[in-house]
């Protein structure tokens, strides 16, 4: 079996699937002890290695596995030496997660049993699958679209609630279906232009041109509301950067170590003990948050405190939010503030006022009167307040999730980012009444680039991208 890549204008070389008698064989769980062991086992001959090395009672008198039927028996090897005890089922053509003839077989969780099985199958002609070879058999077979495929990876990786459940929407196909819709009716204006060119006698109508814009305004807003979602989709799947910054002895250290809850980073009285940037990632609230202790940042020190002030640079500039933290216990910290966050956005910083136990009544008025909240890190005082005005900053940022329809993904962000630049100028064209042979073309050039989303126009190097990011196994 193969799949053809399609492209306006062009063939792609075929991609084929597993060949008549290759098999690939993978653990698909965890490395490591556990209660039990899974392997995954896909290609045409792998029924028949599922009735060489199991012996099980109902595949005596040579029955042939049924499909969806779990069996008990004995994993043997090939002098007939029970291994393990084993269930395993079969999953046939077209009804597997492969899309191919499958079986997946279960043992006992200890590190050598799950080996000693794999090993047998590659004794039998098996080879290793590579990372990501099941969910690419997947997409070529036709099982799941390239969106869908990613979302398996996604997944996998989602280490919080808000990461779990957009890669679930993904994976549960809500994108692919907005995805798709747009497609065709986006096709649906294509047929319309390529028609009067078929027929340039028919003229077309102002109706119809006001329709055919209509649609692809309808087509572009939805566009630009997706990568408009991508700010958000990035930190859920990436993470919500904070960068703890301030001047040397500000008590950055002792802010990440409360966030943190344990003694990650020094804290002594002797400013510019930060050299380098810690970072750490927490769940706030179900959200991956990246906190970063930078390097205080002022004129003195030496080399090596002064490459830190730079990095500390660069991640205050990389970060979502910046939390500037400064001594109030100092009489002339209202100047420094003015001259140190002059370069700060105001939507990406959140300024907090340090010392307070040991500041005057004025100072800490003074701070409030400029944004700042003002705390403790050493008596962990205003802590409370601090923490709802972190968790606010993130939600800000957060995209709505109810829909499903959020981009996660730079590719997807990029490829649409293509399209309506291409729609625009179709659009653009469309109704300056110029020639629908131009139009047309733009139209198509935006529905190549959707379909690079889903997959159904793809190439070699796509995939290679996609699938080297998955683990062996999956």
């Amino acid at each position: 079996m193969a799949r053809k890549a399609e492209h306006a204008g062009s063939t792609e070389p075929a991609f084929s699937l597993l060949g008549e008698n290759e098999v690939i064989a993978a653990i698909i769980t965890p490395p490591g002890e556990g209660g039990i062991a899974a392997l995954r086992i896909a290609g045409k001959r792998s029924r028949l290695l599922l009735k060489d090395r199991v012996e099980a009672e109902a595949l005596q008198n040579g029955s042939m596995p049924r499909p969806f039927q779990m069996y008990l028996g004995q994993f043997r090897d090939g002098q007939g030496e029970p291994i393990d005890e084993v269930m395993a089922v079969y999953m046939p053509e077209g009804r597997s997660y492969t899309g191919l003839d499958q079986i997946e077989i279960f043992c006992h969780g200890g590190r050598r049993v799950v080996q000693l099985i794999l090993e047998e199958m590659l004794r039998l002609g098996a080879r290793v699958a590579e990372p990501g070879e099941f969910t690419r058999l997947a997409f070529l077979s036709g099982r799941i679209d390239l969106s869908r495929a990613e979302a398996v990876a996604e997944i996998i990786n989602a280490n919080t609630e808000y990461s779990f459940r957009a890669a679930r929407e993904h994976l549960l196909g809500a994108y692919s279906d907005h995805i798709r819709h747009l497609r065709e009716r986006l096709v649906d204006v294509i047929a319309e232009v390529e028609a009067s060119i078929d027929y340039p006698e028919e003229e077309i109508s102002p109706a119809s041109r006001s329709e055919q814009l209509g649609i692809l305004d309808e087509v572009v807003g939805s566009i630009v509301r997706l990568v408009g979602s991508y700010d958000g989709g990035r930190i859920i799947k990436e993470g919500f950067r904070v960068a703890i910054a301030g001047r040397p002895n500000a008590g950055k250290s002792s802010l990440f170590n409360l966030l943190l809850r344990q003694e990650r980073a020094l804290v002594t009285p002797t400013a510019g003990t930060t050299r380098d940037y810690l970072s750490e990632w927490i769940d706030i609230g179900g959200f991956a948050v990246n906190i970063i202790d930078t390097a205080g940042l002022r004129q003195s020190g030496g080399a090596i405190e002064k490459a830190g002030q730079a990095s500390a640079q660069r991640i205050i500039n990389e970060s979502d939010l910046v939390i500037w933290i400064f001594d109030l216990s100092q009489r002339d910290w209202k100047s420094k503030l003015g001259k140190d966050i002059k370069g700060l956005i105001d939507s990406r910083k959140l300024l907090l006022a340090n010392k307070i136990d040991i500041s005057t009544k004025p100072a800490i008025q003074g701070a409030s009167g400029v944004g700042a909240l003002c705390v403790s890190c050493t008596e962990q005082m205003g802590m409370g307040e601090f923490h709802e005005a972190l968790m606010g900053e993130i939600k800000r940022h957060m995209p709505d999730l109810t829909d499903g329809h959020m981009v996660t993904s730079s590719r997807h962000a990029q490829k649409l980012r293509d399209a309506l630049d291409s729609l625009k100028d179709g659009r653009a064209k469309i109704e300056g009444k110029e020639s629908p042979e131009l139009a047309a073309f733009d139209l198509r050039q935006a529905a190549s680039h959707i379909d690079e989303i889903t997959g159904k126009i793809y190439n070699e190097e796509i995939l290679g991208r996609i699938f080297s990011k998955f683990c062996i196994g999956k």
